[in-house]
């Protein structure tokens, strides 16, 4: 994506504009927030926003980054946002009449008020989309200005948004915090509401739908995918307008019509609001070897059966260098002067501007009219000599690639580049003055409604301690603050009772092969975690009882658990713990980091991660409280991964050997993070049961949990029950697979006395009434399949494959497997049960994903490789993309 939330704030001559320093607005200013709540408000508002799973940014060590609210609003009266905002509508309809002109007549060209260059030699101008319209008598449907203020203290534009504006998400969540951080402020403004602005969008995308679309058109969002820095705004504002949030591999043209390619069939698609980069949206008429859009969609766009908000090729007026000539153009083309001033810009196309840049380069914001990998903003006055000499011949040798910028806002001194002095940039040109030191940008929003534009009631302001405001690059959030005359009385909510279906999917819609196997794999992965976090407690347990005496019952049983249940924890030849010279211990496990390690095979933080991977992929799906509690776990589990422990807290010295200290403290800390995990993600589990509707997407969720849970049931079993072992041993280890199958409160309740394979496995296997036994997962497992559709014979090997499990479980006499034992201690029968049910129910997981999520093969562009010079520059193409192309993997035994 071009637009990543990221605008140069200028800076220039002229004195910091004082706005809105105190709360007098208020009915009783002392309600004022003090720096102590001010201090508590921006906590709890991390905290808030870390549960609501609010991230920026991608492909980060730890992670997305977490998106950073400053919870001081900023604060704009009634009577100077009307003139921002008939400003802001003209600047639209402005906008939109050009755009209308570029791709149709283009007057503006004839006549010379545009160059030619500006505009045909910037690649967002795509002749492939020459000549087509969108309907709805509108081209640019949504827009957004990126605003400061200049130093009489007027708004200034530095930046317009027209390929495909972010932030809107991110304003609204911005809201609901601010809202809630800051409560008592809050209720007492009377503050313009966000709700309004999401409403005319929403009908906006309803206005634009072709003539082939039913009175119920179709609207999909469509996303780079979760690879996207701003994936949590997409999904957030495909989730508040009811919209599926698709990837290009989720769509498909065919008879001249783009459909949505569903699990159940093909439905049509009438709107696509995108946020892929124009040039990526079709591999057949504009970037050959995209992956991110859709093959035809250009010829569908042609043939009048969709429409592509922002329509592709808008992403022209993007140039800084169209910033030069908005004033002509307003007088040429809506007869007024523009209401809205820009930066001062200087096109470097033209030889009088580009000698004013060349001899001012060390006062000016250098700006390239295309940004790339290795063309980015330079601030004049930071630069050495000779690294104004060398930018100087770059512009030289190309100078229809430039624009010089003058700098506006609150004064800097340039002679102290590093912005250390006290003349540094403040934000007071957006908000308050007290929030000090740092620059600041306002993104203002419009969208095409009702014959003009509608602007949001705010917007998305960022600050930073740098010229430039950059998300990527630590800037903070802030909500926007519209006074009102008059108090909002209705909630601020994107959607009205009586438009919840103007547009987005009718009720039943299909969902996606992708979107079903991700919500299939959101299943496995919170079983996986939840069933190895239950055994790296068990273990624990037994650990710290037992590792002292390895040759008690206990220390033998431990041994086997170890071996058994957490092999990934145990060092290839590791050291040995022994109390004396005739019992040789188990070897000391890394049991944290099968806990923390999100490298280690199996381990709960690889699940975890995998879990919310999968999460943010189907956001759009899953309910608002779904991410609280997995926030919670990662936290637990950071928390942990952040400390710590030499020896265990607390502990004596009591002259231990290092070996023994080492032994003791394979513990430390693990249990109150496990109980942390573990309750985070039964959480998770609750939301998932009770707050999702039992559709498609639910049932594949489910069967994920189910296929999970029988798969290492059966695992379990085979590894600590197959063998026979001493009586003493035998029952502790019996003890600790209720444990670790959260079974043995009702096997007490059940049973006076002590466990036996044969009552043990009565409960884990043949038991339809515990929610933890195979025969439980069987039935759930067929019965949520069955709500899947599928094409019979594809599915009937599944089911048969599940059905053979059953019988093996009818089968199963639990007395006598348990009492047939062979030579060498193995309860054969046993053996040959589990191992039966085992391949089979891996098959039968095998089966589900081949019949449910089956995709089309990876595509790849032939490209003329006669320009070429060799195959790697060819290839270097395809790493061009702006979001990697993801596909998740898992290399747990062959899992995903």
């Amino acid at each position: 994506m071009t637009d990543l939330l990221s605008s140069p704030r200028l800076v220039g001559d002229g004195p910091a504009i004082a706005h809105r320093p105190d709360w007098t607005w208020l009915p009783d200013p002392a309600d004022a927030p003090g720096p102590d709540r001010l201090a508590r408000a921006r906590r709890q508002a991390e905290q808030l926003l870390a549960e609501h799973g609010v991230t920026y940014g991608a492909d980060r060590p730890d992670g997305h980054g977490q998106w950073r609210l400053d919870p001081l609003p900023v604060v704009v009266d009634e009577t100077e946002w009307a003139g921002l905002d008939a400003a802001l509508v003209q600047r639209a309809e402005l906008l939109d009449a050009v755009l209308h002109d570029l791709y149709g007549p283009r007057r503006l060209l004839d006549d010379r008020l545009l160059p030619p260059t500006v505009v045909l030699a910037h690649p967002g101008f795509l002749r492939a989309v020459d000549g087509l319209r969108t309907p709805g008598g509108r081209e640019l449907v949504l827009t957004a200005t990126d605003l400061v203020r200049d130093a009489s203290g007027g708004w200034c534009a530095v930046a317009d948004r027209t390929q495909a504006p972010s932030g809107a998400g991110y304003a609204m969540e911005d809201r609901r915090v601010t809202a809630q951080v800051l409560a008592g402020v809050y209720r007492q403004a009377p503050i313009a509401r966000l709700g309004p602005f999401f409403h005319a969008l929403r009908h906006a995308l309803r206005d634009v739908a072709p003539p082939t679309a039913s009175d119920d058109p179709r609207v999909v969002l469509l996303s780079p995918g979760p690879g996207s820095e701003t994936a949590f705004d997409q999904a957030y504002l495909a989730s508040m307008l009811g919209l599926p949030l698709v990837e290009g591999r989720d769509l498909l043209v065919r008879d001249g019509r783009v459909h949505l390619e569903g699990i159940d069939g093909l439905e049509p698609v009438d709107v696509v609001l995108r946020r892929v980069d124009a040039d990526w949206c079709d591999p057949l008429d504009l970037r050959a070897g995209s992956r991110l859009g859709v093959p035809g969609l250009v010829r569908a766009v042609r043939g009048g059966t969709v429409s592509i908000v922002n329509p592709l090729g808008a992403s022209v007026l993007e140039s800084p260098a169209f910033l030069t000539y908005l004033p002509r153009l307003a007088r040429a083309v809506l007869d007024q002067d523009l209401a809205l001033p820009s930066a001062e810009t200087w096109w470097c196309g033209e030889a009088r501007s580009l000698r004013h840049v060349l001899a001012h380069l060390d006062r000016l914001v250098i700006k390239p009219t295309v940004h790339g990998a290795h063309v980015t903003t330079v601030l004049g006055w930071t630069l050495s000599a000779a690294e104004r000499e060398a930018l100087t011949a770059r512009i030289q040798a190309e100078p229809w690639l430039w624009v010089g910028q003058e700098a506006v806002g609150p004064t800097v001194d340039r002679r102290d580049p590093a912005g250390v002095g006290s003349d540094r940039p403040d934000a007071a040109g957006v908000g308050p003055a007290d929030l000090g030191p740092r620059a600041a940008v306002l993104r203002a929003y419009a969208v095409a409604h009702a014959g003009t534009y509608t602007v949001m009631a705010g917007g998305l302001a960022r600050v930073a301690d740098s010229h430039v405001v950059s998300s990527s690059r630590g800037a903070s959030a802030k909500d926007v603050w519209v006074l009102a005359s008059q108090p909002a009385t209705a909630p601020d909510t994107a959607v009205r009772e009586d438009d919840v279906a103007a547009v987005g999917r009718a009720v039943g819609a299909g969902i996606s092969p992708r979107t079903a196997e991700n919500l299939y794999w959101m299943g496995r992965y919170a079983e996986r975690a939840e069933g190895e976090a239950r055994v790296l407690r068990a273990v624990a347990d037994r650990w710290d009882d037992y590792h002292r005496s390895p040759g008690s019952a206990g220390g033998r049983a431990l041994a086997v658990l170890l071996q058994a249940l957490t092999p990934a924890a145990l060092p290839d030849g590791g050291p040995h713990l022994a109390d004396d010279d005739e019992h040789i211990g188990p070897r000391v496990p890394a049991l944290r980091d099968l806990l923390l390690d999100r490298a280690t095979p199996g381990s709960v933080a690889r699940a975890v991660h995998r879990l919310a991977g999968a999460a943010a992929s189907v956001r759009d799906q899953l309910s608002t409280d779904t991410f609280g509690p997995l926030a919670r776990v990662e936290r637990a589990l950071r928390d942990e991964r952040g400390r710590t422990r030499p020896r265990p807290e607390g502990a004596l010295d009591l002259g231990t050997t290092p070996a023994q200290e080492q032994a003791a403290a394979v513990t430390a800390g693990l249990r109150p993070t496990l109980d942390r995990v573990l309750h985070g993600l039964l959480a998770l589990s609750g939301v998932a049961a009770e707050g999702l509707t039992r559709d498609v997407g639910w049932h594949l969720l489910d069967a994920g949990r189910r296929i999970e849970r029988a798969q290492n049931l059966v695992d379990t079993l085979a590894a600590t029950l197959v063998v026979r072992r001493s009586a003493d041993v035998e029952d502790l280890l019996l003890e600790s697979v209720l444990l670790a199958t959260e079974s043995a409160i009702t096997y007490r309740r059940r049973h006076q006395s002590a466990p036996t394979v044969p009552s043990v496995l009565d409960l884990l296997v043949h038991d339809r009434t515990n929610p933890r036994s195979l025969a439980f997962q069987l039935d759930r497992l067929l019965a949520d399949l069955e709500a899947v559709p599928a094409p019979w014979r594809s599915a009937g090997q599944r089911d048969h494959l599940l059905h053979g499990v059953g019988e093996l479980v009818a089968e199963l006499d639990t007395v006598a497997v348990g009492a047939v034992v062979s030579e060498d201690g193995r309860r054969t029968r046993l053996e040959e049960a589990l191992d039966s049910m085992l391949w089979r129910l891996r098959a039968a997981s095998d089966e589900i994903e081949r019949v449910h999520f089956v995709r089309p093969a990876a595509s790849r562009v032939l490209d003329d490789l006669w320009g070429a010079t060799n195959l790697r520059e060819q290839d270097d193409t395809v790493r061009d993309e702006p979001v990697r192309d993801h596909a998740p993997q898992d290399a747990d035994g062959g899992a995903r």
